[in-house]
């Protein structure tokens, strides 16, 4: 029961973030499914990766309606960002928990580096 809880608690508030920074699925649930619900870091990954298709989809849609979508980009987007996807989840069995983890930082930081220097 305490997992079903966490997890929708989770759920709640990584999709708030998503809706409002376009961030949330992997930003917020993977360290909190990991440091929060217990989860091993590759199963932490792979429950972010399958929340994420219903968040983005029903956060999407009001920027969709409302016409801020740039369709052509997004077209592009789509293309490399399913076969990077794909390559990386079949990669990602050949890298340790604790090295995904340390990755995982490493780009989080250097996205908000970049975050903070540009704004």
């Amino acid at each position: 029961m305490q997992r079903i809880a966490g997890g929708a608690a989770l759920g709640f508030g990584a999709g708030i973030i998503g809706g409002l920074f376009g961030v949330g699925g992997g930003v917020v649930m993977v360290p909190a499914l990991v440091l929060l619900l217990g989860f091993e870091q590759h199963r932490a990954h792979a429950t972010s990766l399958a929340a994420i298709v219903a968040s983005a989809t029903s956060a999407g849609i009001p920027f969709m309606l409302d016409g801020e979508v740039a369709w052509g980009t997004a077209g592009f987007l789509l293309i490399g960002s399913t076969v990077g996807a794909a390559l990386g989840a079949r990669h990602i069995v050949r890298i340790s928990p604790v090295w995904l983890a340390r990755g995982f930082v490493v780009i989080a930081l250097f996205a908000a580096v970049d975050l903070w220097m540009s704004a």
